[in-house]
């Protein structure tokens, strides 16, 4: 809706002098009234105060008046402000969008922000480009989103894949080892640089301070996918930030664990080992030429809520969680790993994850059971069920979900207990590049006839769409089987041409009819 509130925003002269620490704990304060955020976020005001005395002739098409057509369209579109003509100018004269990405980068440390209205996506594949050239090789942690991925097939690097442990106890990926880069930097010391991703999907960190150390002393730089860590370092009980543990620069989507609308995203960045004209180019080649205003504003407005809040509300929210994971424990079984099973800074305390193996139920009938009672999760499958739980949630809000589960095990745990699937899968071996696979002709065959062959697509459960199989690799029948099972539980397997996997897409061409 629109606001009646607000004119303008404040300048970079005086965001600088909000004092924003550069350790990314924020210094300035905030009050609790949400009004407090037009002073602090540019944007934010901007898009408060467009409404008013505006008639614009420039696009959305709709220009606000969409309520004139249909009252469900209108409803919809209400929040929609473009950047240009919208938040700011068409020419944007007045550097809105400038000033809160400055603001950002002294938030969380860096010399270098870009807002993103394309989601971790974006980010990773600008980083990818900026990083490198065509032919390069890159160390990646095996557990890197199909978005790292592509944006290395667009920047024509060479993946070295770095294997991912995990936790035997909860069967969670536990993150990359230390002797683990330090052995692919001496095998591959011509590296441009290594790829982390910082959490794992489930909450758990590698050991960053340790990754960053061997990277730098061999001259390479540290870009980490933080994407469900939009959270971290502005609370004792919460791990640092890449940025506080020496990366060189972090991707993170705020509308993951932070109030922001879908898509919104950050890159932050040190320019040290980095060259800011190729962020900037790399930002640009891959980003939309007519960004969404309302998206941008709900970053900035999240990135000083953070300033001010951050702390106050990360410590109710991870309250919150811990109480959820005392009531869940209480079920024979059940295993919530939490912050006190980790070293310090090696879990996020915000992560809910329910294993239900032990206790012998289905977590796909888990989720079924609360979508039916009006709890739609971020993930399920046989094993784990994943609720998320952000800054805006009570225990008020979050202790029915909490009674919906217990009930839901209860009556699930009909069968005996397993132990839990391990969550990480071998790396295949490589065939060609990603990118000449991406590019190589294609052809469809049958699930049986799939091993041996070079894979021409990306397969991915989803979530987390970390990939199991990546184009050039060679496939192997095992992983085909196991990832048709987990089809055949309910889980989703993405971005495979078929999502049934009775087909995949291989390297060849199609074999042509001969006339006679």
């Amino acid at each position: 809706m629109w606001l009646p509130i607000g004119h303008g925003g404040p300048g970079v002269a005086e965001l600088r002098a909000t004092g924003l620490g550069a350790d990314g704990l924020g210094a300035a304060g905030l009050g609790a009234a949400g009004g407090d955020l037009l002073v602090n976020a540019p944007l934010l005001a901007a898009w408060s105060g467009f409404r008013k005395g505006n008639r614009p002739f420039t696009i959305p098409g709709h220009q606000g008046l969409a309520g004139r057509l249909s009252p469900e369209l209108g409803a919809l579109l209400e929040s929609d402000v473009p950047l240009y003509g919208g938040l700011d100018t068409v020419k944007l004269t007045g550097e809105m969008l400038r000033a809160a990405e400055q603001a950002a980068a002294a938030l969380w440390g860096g010399d270098w922000a870009r807002f993103s209205t394309g989601g971790s996506t974006h980010g990773n594949q600008a980083l990818a480009l900026a990083v490198g050239q065509p032919g390069d090789t890159v160390l990646v942690g095996r557990n890197a989103h199909r978005s790292v991925l592509l944006g290395l097939v667009m920047a024509g690097l060479n993946p070295v894949w770095l294997p991912v442990d995990t936790d035997p106890r909860f069967g969670i990926p536990a993150g990359v080892r230390v002797s683990t880069l330090a052995r692919a930097v001496v095998d591959h010391p011509s590296a441009r640089g290594v790829f982390l991703t910082e959490p794992a999907y489930l909450g758990v960190t590698s050991d960053l301070v340790g990754l960053v150390g061997v990277a730098h002393a061999a001259g390479m730089p540290v870009l980490v996918d933080q994407a469900w860590g939009a959270h971290f370092g502005f609370h004792d009980d919460f791990p640092r930030h890449a940025l506080q543990l020496g990366a060189d620069a972090m991707v993170f989507s705020a509308h993951k664990t932070l109030p922001a609308y879908s898509q919104a995203c950050l890159v932050v960045a040190r320019t040290g080992r980095l060259e800011l004209g190729r962020l900037d180019l790399g930002v640009e080649a891959t980003a939309t030429t007519s960004p969404a205003g309302s998206i941008l504003a709900s970053i900035d407005a999240s990135r000083a809520l953070l300033a001010g809040r951050g702390a106050e509300l990360l410590g109710s929210l991870a309250s919150v969680a811990a109480q959820a994971r005392r009531e869940l424990r209480q079920l024979p079984g059940v295993m919530v790993p939490g912050p006190e099973d980790f070293p310090v800074g090696r879990f996020d305390p915000a992560k809910l994850v329910i294993g239900v193996a032990g206790a012998g139920a289905d977590g796909i009938a888990v989720e079924s059971d609360l979508l039916a009672a009006g709890f739609p999760v971020e993930m399920a499958d046989r094993d784990t069920v994943v609720p998320i739980l952000t800054l805006v949630d009570r225990w008020s809000d979050v202790e029915p979900l909490v009674v919906a589960l217990l009930a839901s095990i209860r009556a699930r745990s009909v069968g005996p207990a397993r132990v839990p699937r391990v969550a990480t899968w071998p790396i295949p071996a490589q065939g060609m590049s990603p990118r000449d696979a991406f590019f190589a002709a294609h052809r469809t065959v049958g699930w049986q006839d799939a091993a041996g062959q070079i894979c021409a697509e990306v397969v991915a459960p989803y979530p987390p769409g970390v990939p199991v199989l990546v184009p050039g690799e060679i496939i192997d029948r095992q992983t085909v089987v196991a990832l048709r099972e987990l089809v055949a539980e309910g889980t989703r397997v993405a971005y495979a041409a078929d999502p049934t996997l009775d087909t995949l897409q291989v390297v060849g061409q199609t074999p042509t009819m001969s006339s006679e």
